[in-house]
């Protein structure tokens, strides 16, 4: 086990994912990974987790090597009660120093709450699908834009990073395919609000390695690839596809979540969890691609998870490196 942990802690990861260097020199050297587990991957579980583990958990996660932690969201409690803990969650943490913690707000009232919880970085959405936004935002597009901005205007005013996302930036599971510019335009004018970076989110994981390729197309005219991000589902197994789609491109902030955990309660059936934090920093140093993040220490805090909540792990990564762990 010791020595298994030794070797998948170092990068690249000895000759395993090793192609030649002439394929490489279209991706990038470093990435940042962008871990979601304690709020998107914790927000459609049904039971509810309980405060001193997700503490313990975002703990973890902290050690791993991310440049980031979606630490929680203020949102309502009656609409996400997995979140209502999100004040005692934000005091309990022990930060590490590099490390960042967004919070998820979708109003100009999560944003003070967020504030006032002692938040300094903030993850805003917008959503392109007029049925999408209704049933996850009770409003239109152009509401969730009009909101992002007013959080962006008041966020940059008092120093406060904001992210953007563009949700069902790849399908919607109601309305199907989204066309690219209407989710350019959004990215766009996050862009433009003030947002240090736009997060293009395949919500409901149907995207492809050629719809990612449209995608791209069209939002790097309007923000540059140092200020994007790809948030991919593993539904339909594309999500590595697609961020090496994104990388190609000169993407290099990357989210994901340990185990595979997630999913959005509003995207309809069958919308799987993030791809795993795991699955990715193990193609990531096949590609010699630095990330940061230690295989090994993710393993550990995506199987404390899933083993505290009483869930499968979704890392096909983990869950084989676990298996030649125990046999070595």
């Amino acid at each position: 086990g010791t020595r298994t942990m030794r070797w998948l802690c170092s990068t690249p990861l000895g000759r395993i994912g090793r192609v030649h260097s002439r394929q490489l020199s279209a991706l990038p050297s470093r990435c940042r990974i962008y871990e979601v587990g304690p709020r998107d991957g914790l927000q459609n579980e049904s039971t509810l987790v309980d405060t001193p583990t997700k503490v313990e958990f975002i703990n973890r996660l902290s050690q791993i090597g991310a440049a980031a932690v979606e630490t929680t969201s203020f949102v309502s409690a009656k609409a996400i009660p997995q979140m209502a803990d999100c004040d005692a969650v934000m005091d309990g943490i022990d930060k590490v120093a590099g490390v960042e913690y967004p919070v998820l707000v979708l109003n100009l009232k999560g944003f003070e709450r967020a504030r006032a919880a002692g938040a300094t970085s903030v993850a805003i959405m917008t959503v392109p699908s007029a049925t999408f936004a209704q049933r996850n935002n009770n409003c239109t597009p152009d509401e969730t834009m009009r909101r992002a901005e007013e959080i962006a205007r008041a966020a940059t005013s008092c120093g406060v990073r904001v992210r953007g996302y563009v949700s069902c930036a790849l399908g919607c599971p109601f309305e199907g395919p989204i066309a690219p510019a209407p989710v350019a335009d959004m990215a766009g004018r996050l862009f433009s609000a003030g947002c240090h970076e736009v997060c293009l989110a395949d919500t409901i994981g149907t995207g492809t390695a050629g719809s990612m390729r449209a995608l791209l197309a069209s939002v790097l005219p309007k923000v540059p690839a140092s200020h994007l991000a790809v948030h991919c589902h593993d539904t339909y197994g594309q999500a590595l596809a697609n961020i090496y789609v994104a990388l190609q491109h000169g993407v290099t902030t990357i989210d994901s979540s340990v185990a595979g955990l997630g999913g959005c309660p509003f995207a309809g059936p069958g919308a799987s969890g993030n791809v795993a934090t795991e699955d990715v920093v193990f193609m990531l140093d096949g590609l010699g691609i630095h990330s940061g993040v230690c295989f090994a220490k993710a393993v550990e805090a995506g199987q404390f998870i899933v083993d505290a909540i009483g869930r499968t792990n979704a890392s096909r990564a983990s869950v084989a490196y676990q298996r030649r762990a125990r046999a070595a």
